[in-house]
């Protein structure tokens, strides 16, 4: 029945859906996002602008009848686009396979002002998340002279984010030594000075004196990975974490905690923090582009902001 509900919808619902007025020039954005299920038939396809790529991410099948139909429409319709690359989320290693134009994987994505090394083709993630924008702005607007904690940093947006608000220093630890050399280059590529940033490539379980020696921080940004298996369990070891922030941080410190798993919503981060940090007052929430809309309230990515 689903299979051929997906069948018997028009092409042309969906790019009446694409939000292609909201377009910015060079800036990498979602252009559709089915995944949150407002779109009834398209629940299994997103659609991201890597200038000068269109992404386009398939979580399941049965829309092989009418995608080609989109494709052109797309081409015709964003004259820059050199590119289209297909991901087909639902195989196993997330395969790729190239539609329209040349291999362009190696690329420079662009967000208010600042810039990103981002590779397509080749990983399961392009080395940016784009619904996390705003939380983005917001660590830049929060870290003048400030002396900054990034957990998780995987390719260091953040801290290249807080360095561009004028922070003093940013800490970053990732398990990934691959991931935070990348995040060295998109500071150089930002033409940020290396010196004020420190790169830590450990498992910050295993490491939480040498978090502690670092320290203390004035802002803490902790944004673990939701899907990688064998590496951080959320309802076992987020609370390891929380629980030590006031081994970590400054009185009157700000600290920003991320969650984007779609079965634990709001009310898992606020009970984390009421118990295992009790001091911790909440301040504000901080929400996904407009684009990312959900059908389900709380499925998608949960940003609170808190102060200690």
């Amino acid at each position: 029945m689903e299979q051929f509900r997906r069948n018997s919808v028009l092409w042309v619902d969906l790019i009446n859906f694409i939000e292609l007025r909201k377009l910015k020039s060079g800036e990498s954005q979602r252009l559709f996002h089915g995944r949150g299920q407002v779109f009834p038939g398209f629940e299994g396809i997103n659609i991201d602008w890597y200038p000068p790529v269109l992404l386009i991410s398939l979580y399941d099948s049965g829309y092989d009848q009418w995608l080609e139909k989109v494709v052109d429409w797309l081409m015709k319709e964003i004259p820059e686009c050199q590119s289209v690359l297909l991901q087909y989320r639902s195989r196993k290693g997330c395969s790729f396979e190239l539609l329209r134009g040349n291999s362009l994987s190696k690329l420079v994505a662009a967000e208010h002002g600042l810039l990103f090394q981002i590779e397509l083709g080749r990983h399961q993630n392009s080395g940016l998340f784009l619904d996390m924008r705003n939380g983005r702005d917001w660590v830049r607007n929060n870290a003048l002279n400030k002396k900054v904690l990034n957990l998780f940093a995987y390719t260091c947006a953040f801290s290249v984010a807080a360095l561009a608000g004028g922070a003093d220093q940013v800490v970053n630890f990732d398990t990934s030594k691959a991931a935070l050399a990348k995040g060295r280059e998109n500071h150089r590529l930002n033409q940020q000075n290396t010196q004020q940033v420190i790169f830590e490539g450990v498992d910050i379980f295993k490491s939480f004196s040498r978090i502690k020696k670092h320290g203390p921080y004035d802002l803490l940004i902790c944004d673990p990975p939701s899907y990688q298996k064998g590496s951080v369990d959320i309802k076992r070891d987020y609370k390891k974490i929380v629980s030590r922030i006031p081994l970590f941080m400054k009185k009157n410190s700000l600290i920003l905690l991320c969650l984007n798993s779609p079965e634990l919503g709001d009310d898992f981060l606020t009970e984390l923090v009421s118990v295992q940090c009790p001091a911790c007052q909440f301040v504000t929430k901080i929400n996904p582009p407009a684009i990312f809309k959900d059908a389900i309230a709380g499925r998608g990515l949960k940003v609170h902001i808190y102060r200690f």
